[in-house]
């Protein structure tokens, strides 16, 4: 990092110092005088024009080289025909001083005297007054500019070398994004990115490996299950144990069944690629359908309510999605509740909010989280295990592809209350 900070700076430094010898020589081979020397040379023009006037012509040349050794200056008297360029020749008739450079590097300024001729004055070059210490003294000043710029690029070097080691070491598998990157640093966005994704990409190997984990599990029960069965309508004669060998055997692959049905609902929400189709929707008639589908297959004793506001036509949102959401929330809260089920829906502050309370048992506040974890079940009090624990996973990964967020506290009713929120405005992620 050191080495390539020196050679960014270096590389400033002599850029600067190309530019500023580059802009001299510019100005000197097009640029225009600095009017306080056209002024000076002006006046030491008039003086001479007036001196030579007031000689015979035939000894202005004398008079000439004379004041020339006086003032080590080198002056000239010349025609108008010794003279090409029609710019020059042109500033001359205007009056002007102009100025000339020759082949062999002189620079000379130009002004016609009438009745005299015109007079050349030997000018001073400008590049040739540059000394060591002019140019010590402009690095120097070009050097302290390329150093104020090093002074804002260091940090950001320095913080980009930081990201891209934390990416190095996330790449060999040490799935922890690990940047100390400053809120005040021109990158903190970028880093912040990063450390989002890799959050993500963390999730998404725990949550296949804890799925096929998982997976493996609940299908060998079912599968040692069917052996079984299968071993038994072996050795059996009658056909009537054959066929309760064989309905066991199916009850097992439709147990099997539901769960690749559910794992794969789950994985579908669990891609990055997956799209989802927002439009608008009637929940006065989408929801109280849903609610009625789910209590055809519950207890008959239970009810399940809806209570939909009438100006709720037009909600945006995913209608296979959200069907999923509101059907796993009913599902679970349908298994836990003593008498009723309450489902709600409201929209307040550009805030989608839908509610499901149960009076059964609630849910503990230690286990809140991970009850939207897949493959979490929290019944122990039962014998019987129904489902998978995939539903409240598939209401989790479902509200956060609209934006939002699912939460869990207790209900007025004395059960469990589950809160699914997303903005009024929810647009198809990317």
């Amino acid at each position: 990092m050191s080495r390539h900070f020196l050679g960014l700076y270096l590389l400033i430094v002599s850029s600067l110092a190309a530019v500023s010898w580059g802009q001299d020589r510019l100005f000197q081979a097009f640029g225009n005088p600095d009017a306080a020397d056209d002024r000076a040379l002006n006046l030491a023009i008039q003086l001479v024009a007036q001196r030579l006037t007031a000689i015979p012509a035939a000894e202005r040349g004398a008079a000439l080289a004379t004041l020339a050794a006086e003032t080590h200056t080198e002056i000239e008297l010349l025609r108008p025909s010794d003279i090409a360029g029609a710019g020059t020749l042109a500033r001359l008739e205007r009056g002007e001083i102009a100025h000339m450079r020759t082949g062999a590097g002189e620079n000379w300024a130009l002004k016609r005297i009438d009745g005299v001729g015109v007079l050349a004055f030997e000018s001073l070059d400008v590049e040739a007054r540059r000394g060591a210490l002019d140019w010590a003294i402009t690095i120097a000043f070009y050097a302290l500019i390329a150093l104020v710029i090093m002074a804002w690029i260091w940090p950001l070097t320095r913080d980009l070398r930081r990201l891209e080691q934390a990416a190095a070491r996330f790449g060999n598998r040490n799935w922890a994004f690990e940047a100390t990157i400053s809120p005040r640093s021109q990158i903190f966005a970028l880093a912040e990115t990063f450390r989002r994704m890799a959050a993500r990409i963390d999730e998404l190997i725990s949550s296949h490996k804890h799925m096929s984990n998982a997976v493996a599990h609940e299908i060998k029960t079912p599968l040692a299950r069917m052996k079984f069965e299968i071993e038994l309508a072996r050795g059996q004669t009658d056909a009537a144990q054959i066929g309760i060998s064989l309905d066991n055997v199916k009850r097992d692959i439709g147990a099997i069944d539901d769960l690749v049905n559910a794992t794969l609902a789950y994985a579908i929400l669990e891609r990055a690629d997956l799209a989802i189709n927002i439009g608008e929707h009637d929940f006065t008639a989408l929801i109280p359908a849903i609610a009625t589908a789910v209590a055809r297959d519950s207890d008959p004793a239970l009810a399940i309510r809806a209570d939909v506001p009438r100006d709720a036509r037009r909600v945006l949102c995913d209608a296979h999605l959200f069907e999923a959401i509101l059907k796993n929330l009913l599902y679970n809260a349908s298994r836990y509740a003593k008498r009723e089920v309450c489902v709600a829906f409201r929209c307040e502050a550009g805030v989608n909010r839908l509610t499901v309370d149960d009076d059964g048992p609630g849910i503990p506040e230690r286990d809140r989280r991970r009850v939207f974890d897949s493959f979490v079940q929290l019944e122990p009090h039962r014998s019987k295990k129904t489902g998978f624990g995939l539903g409240l996973a598939i209401v989790k990964r479902a509200v956060e592809w609209h934006g939002g967020t699912v939460t869990i506290a207790d209900s007025p009713t004395g059960g469990a209350r589950f809160a699914a929120t997303w903005p009024a405005d929810a647009k198809a992620p990317g």
